[in-house]
């Protein structure tokens, strides 16, 4: 009875959100076509938020949502929130996880109907492993749940130490998702 007044309530945040959202850019026609218009999309995602930043009547409740519509070999790449995750898959199969403090990985395949959980503050994950893009929506439990791309926010030369991708290939990842060098 809870899941069912919990995705209800984050059903009707989305759909009051998705109205509400006037957003347009100039469409670059050199670009891929995607259900949202011409666009590049390293990660093969779109993400569609309502938390505080986005719809100010969440502030103080304690709650946000995200509708994610991943493509074909899509991916949620690792990040990290400062608060717990829930995830439902309603179309497709995601292969999400997570590691936890000790380095053990907890993952698994997620269909139609799964649900899983991301404890707070620790990395996690999606891909569409499946042959038809996925959707999926996860609720975080703050109007405010902050996201953390570790790549983004250290420097080039440490993020070659630490993963032991080379310079050339750090610095082209990074152009992609939006970091600096």
């Amino acid at each position: 009875m809870i899941l069912k007044i919990f995705f209800a309530f984050s059903l009707l945040v989305s759909v009051v959100y998705a109205q509400s959202v006037v957003d347009f850019c100039v469409a670059d026609l050199n670009l891929r076509i995607g259900p949202t218009g011409y666009t590049s999309n390293f990660f093969r995602v779109a993400v569609t938020g309502a938390f505080d930043a986005t719809l100010p009547g969440l502030n103080g409740l304690g709650l946000s949502m995200f509708r994610l519509d991943i493509d074909v070999g899509g991916v949620v790449p690792i990040h990290t929130h400062r608060v717990s995750e829930l995830i439902v898959v309603i179309e497709g199969t995601l292969l999400a996880g997570f590691s936890d403090s000790d380095n053990t990985a907890y993952f698994k395949a997620l269909n139609k109907g799964d649900v899983m959980i991301f404890p707070q503050a620790l990395l996690h994950f999606q891909v569409n492993v499946g042959d038809v893009p996925a959707l999926a929506f996860v609720s975080l439990n703050s109007a405010n749940p902050g996201f953390q791309l570790v790549v983004l926010c250290l420097p080039t030369t440490i993020v070659q130490k630490i993963t032991l991708i080379d310079e050339e290939q750090v610095k082209k990842l990074k152009s992609n998702i939006g970091g600096t060098n």
